[in-house]
């Protein structure tokens, strides 16, 4: 709201208020009374800066003197207007003028489009219908709050609340990266307070008592369309396999349209090596859990130059196992390093992932995830079990 012709503002408080919009009118006609009869001063031109105003398309910010008339204008009148997009704030634009010439600076602030698929609204695909019927025999529950990209709490029609994993799924962990995303994901699919159908596959609980179940909104499998946006990756948790196929064909969608987890800077600038996984030994003969340094994944240079792997990481489908490269460790053009389950004297290009008391790849099928110094997805290899 423009402020009226009789108000001129005389002190730094008054003016203060006016900006922040925190007094009446009222309060203004006071403080340009105080004391009698003041001078007429002008009033501050207030400083033009972009504003972002969610949910608008488009915001326009003129610079202009008080009263709303260019400033300075010459005697001749001339009055140029240069215009200024981005899609971005930034800070305001300062334009010069050739004498006899004023420029009025038009900041226009064009807000981005949502188009991201990990929040997108939900609709029907060939993960099912949202607005269709839920499963037969599905369980209903409603949201009570979202842990992460895989568990949630629900309350059950009796007042209970349970905690749910998804099953054939696997998320990134609070640590790492993409985690607030996959979360953000799974809250715009069931926000908070959304009833939602749950079926069992097998198994009826985990080792840590959380109920194991799919998800339905309406038709559609949450746990699918995860796995469809890009925000976590398929994973086969024997015996609870039932949606498997259906799971990792979202997942191939998602790498071939490079989106969430699969988009090639989803953490951060890309690394530019080419590295790859050559070889994986992940049922050594006999027990492996007996002798882990039979275990074993190897990684290539295949590029041209020397790649230092400082920062560089490996894991598997499951949640735990994470092995980082030592610093300052690096692959010549062509050199492989071998990484051993086990523990040992890293020596040369043979090191040891130290794991525990059980092996790290899943004998029946895995996927090797070869993560750059910013967390993204830089190489995979999977492998169904059969070598």
């Amino acid at each position: 709201m423009k402020a009226p012709d009789w108000v001129r503002f005389w002190s730094p408080e008054a003016w203060r208020a006016w900006k922040g919009r925190r007094a009446t009118w009222r309060d203004y006609r006071s403080a340009v009374k105080v004391e009698g009869s003041q001078p007429e001063l002008t009033r501050p031109p207030r400083p033009v800066s972009p504003a972002w105003i969610s949910g608008a398309l488009l915001v326009g910010l003129v610079a202009v003197a008080p009263g709303g008339a260019p400033s300075e204008q010459d005697p001749s009148g001339t009055v140029t207007e240069t215009t200024l997009t981005r899609t971005t704030v930034a800070e305001p634009a300062t334009t010069t003028s050739s004498p006899g010439t004023t420029t009025n600076a038009v900041i226009t602030t064009v807000a981005p489009a949502v188009s991201d698929p990990l929040v997108a609204r939900p609709v029907s695909n060939a993960s099912g219908d949202p607005e269709g019927p839920f499963p037969d025999g599905a369980e209903t529950v409603t949201v009570a709050s979202i842990t992460d990209g895989d568990t949630i709490d629900v309350t059950h029609r009796e007042g209970t609340i349970g905690t749910v994993r998804l099953i054939g799924i696997n998320t990134p962990e609070s640590n790492e990266c993409f985690a607030g995303d996959a979360a953000a994901a799974l809250e715009a699919l069931i926000p908070v307070g959304a009833t939602v159908g749950m079926t069992v596959d097998v198994s009826d609980v985990d080792q840590y008592g959380r109920l194991l179940r799919y998800l339905w909104l309406g038709a559609m499998s949450v746990n699918e369309e995860m796995v469809r946006r890009g925000a976590g990756i398929s994973r086969r948790y024997q015996p609870d396999t039932a949606m498997a196929d259906r799971l990792e064909a979202a997942q191939l969608e998602a790498q071939e349209s490079q989106i969430g987890l699969w988009a090639p800077e989803a953490c951060g600038p890309r690394a530019e090596a080419s590295l790859g996984v050559v070889a994986i030994e992940f049922d050594p003969p006999g027990n492996e859990n007996d002798n882990l340094n039979d275990e074993f994944v190897t990684i290539r240079n295949d590029g041209d130059t020397l790649v230092d792997l400082t920062g560089w990481a490996i894991k598997d489908e499951s949640a735990s196992n994470r092995f980082a490269f030592p610093s300052g460790f690096a692959l010549t053009p062509g050199e492989s390093v071998t990484i051993r389950s086990g523990c040992g004297q890293d020596f040369g290009t043979s090191l040891h992932w130290c794991s525990v008391g059980a092996a790290i790849w899943n004998n029946d099928g895995d996927t090797v995830f070869l993560l750059d110094p910013s967390g993204n997805i830089h190489t995979t290899h999977a492998y169904d079990g059969s070598g």
